[in-house]
C-alpha cells in the first residue's frame, strides 16, 4: 500500500496499519525513513509560523528562525524520538507488553508520520491566523489524534509480541 493510502487507513484503524506495518518485516532502514519524513513535514510546517513570527518581531531574521527550526526537527528531534520509543518499549514491558524495541520504534514513529497532516493544518493556521481560538481547536485535535493512535499502536506492538 501506499504511505498515503496507509497513513489515510492509519486514521481509521490504527491497529490494524501498525499490524500491516510490523507484517512486512522488521526493517530498521524503514522506521527511519518513516522519522526522518516525519520530523521533515513537520519542519515544513513550522514554516508560515516562523514567518509571521519574523514578520511581527523583525529582531530574529527569517533565516535564523528557519536555520534552529531545521536543526531542531532534523538533527535533534529524532534523537529524542528514539529515548521516547525505548523508554515506551520499557514501560510497556513493566505493564506486561511482550513487543520489541523495533514494535514500539515502528509504532512512534509512524504515529509521527501519520499526524504529519494534521501538522501541515497547524502550521497553516497558526502562519496565517495566529493565535487564538482555531490555533487552540487544531492543536488540542493534533494532540488527542497523536495520542491515540500512538497507544492503539503501541498497544497492537506489544500484543503481538505475544502472538
Amino acid at each position: 500500500m501506499a504511505v498515503t493510502t496507509e497513513i489515510l487507513a492509519t486514521w481509521r484503524g490504527p491497529r490494524a496499519a501498525l499490524r500491516r506495518q510490523l507484517q512486512a518485516g522488521k526493517r530498521e532502514d524503514r522506521a527511519l525513513a518513516y522519522l526522518m519524513l516525519a520530523c521533515f513535514l513537520i519542519f515544513i510546517a513550522q514554516w508560515p509560523r516562523l514567518a509571521r513570527e519574523s514578520y511581527f518581531d523583525a529582531s530574529v531574521p527569517l533565516e535564523a528562525r528557519l536555520g534552529a527550526a531545521l536543526f531542531g526537527w532534523m538533527a535533534l528531534a529524532p534523537l529524542f524520538f528514539y529515548g521516547i520509543a525505548a523508554f515506551s518499549h520499557l514501560f510497556a514491558r513493566m505493564v506486561g507488553g511482550a513487543g520489541s524495541f523495533f514494535g514500539a520504534r515502528l509504532a512512534l514513529f509512524w504515529s509521527l508520520l501519520s499526524v504529519s497532516p494534521a501538522f501541515l493544518l497547524y502550521g497553516l493556521v497558526a502562519g496565517f491566523i495566529g493565535a487564538g481560538a482555531a490555533l487552540n481547536i487544531v492543536a488540542s485535535l493534533l494532540t488527542v489524534a497523536f495520542f491515540a493512535i500512538w497507544m492503539l499502536s503501541l498497544a497492537e506492538a506489544e500484543a503481538l509480541g505475544r502472538a
